[in-house]
């Protein structure tokens, strides 16, 4: 049981990175981006390839980040300049990255089986795999919770921020929001891609798929920490977010505990985001009553 629980923390935390992807581009930018399906994934490729090749498994995953800093600026571009929705660029990014994930693994599995990732250093030293996790998780989501609130408290984050919010005024000022938006998309989809990366290290393995319904978990994670945990600053914003993630994965963990089928978690997970997208209406609706 004590594994499980360390487990499930340490997947939480992990998927976090995906968590904060999603929050810079639906609450910052206000923007619905699917790209994240496709840059999870490739994260996962770049990844895995590279660590099998002989890379350093810290390396790949810097790597991995560059590549989601490449998907998101392409769907940046696609929307800012063609003028197509965000929606649909997004969806045109993820549908070319199933390709370019298929030609950077060469096939549509690959294994990290007997390789070295960033966990086995920590497994060197006499730390248990389900620790080893669990503190990569906490490691990478408490820097980066560090670099989002300095960012964001920049000149170039607090414009992107404001792009959001109000458009029309942060142009009045001189700004250019196309740029805004393409550097908005290139932060997100770079922490998904490293998610991706963690992911798929600490899985073991990365599959051309493995990036289908992760937009549902990041709204997910971003939904149920707002919730529960409040929006009133950016710090708690961001605090939440993590949290979220946390416990959605303890939501899934417990539900699986009880017995509920592996192939219902998808249908289980878009239930729990409608519910949580409908309770300040609830919550509404009751307190007039």
């Amino acid at each position: 049981m004590e594994n499980l629980i360390i487990s499930t923390l340490g997947q939480g935390l992990l998927w976090s990175l995906l968590a904060i992807g999603v929050f810079i581009t639906f609450r910052v930018l206000d923007i619905a981006d699917l790209t994240v399906e496709g840059s999870f994934p490739l994260g996962a490729a770049i990844s895995v390839t590279l660590v099998v090749a002989g890379v350093n498994p810290i390396i790949s995953i810097l790597a991995a980040a560059v590549g989601g800093m490449l998907a998101g600026v392409v769907t940046g571009l696609v929307h800012t300049k063609l003028k197509i929705p965000a929606l649909l660029a997004g969806i045109l990014t993820m549908i070319a990255l199933y390709s370019v994930n298929l030609h950077v693994m060469g096939k549509a599995n690959v294994s990290l089986l007997r390789m070295d990732t960033v966990y086995t250093y920590l497994e060197a030293m006499n730390i248990s795999a389900t620790w080893a996790l669990a503190i990569v998780g906490l490691l990478v989501a408490f820097l980066s919770g560090l670099f989002l609130f300095w960012f964001f408290g920049t000149e170039i984050g607090a414009a992107i921020r404001a792009t959001g919010v109000n458009p029309q005024m942060i142009r009045a000022q001189g700004v250019n929001t196309d740029t805004m938006i393409v550097l908005g998309l290139l932060l997100s989809n770079a922490f998904v891609a490293v998610a991706g990366a963690l992911v798929a290290q600490g899985n073991g393995y990365a599959d051309v798929g493995m990036g289908v319904g992760t937009i549902v978990i990041g709204l997910a994670s971003v939904i149920i920490g707002e919730v529960l945990f409040g929006t009133r600053s950016f710090v708690k914003s961001l605090t939440a977010v993590v949290l979220g993630s946390v416990v959605y994965r303890i939501v899934i963990a417990i539900v699986l505990y009880l017995g509920m089928p592996p192939n219902d978690l998808k249908l289980f997970t878009a239930v729990l985001v409608a519910i949580a997208l409908s309770l300040p209406t609830l919550k509404a609706k009751w307190q007039s009553r």
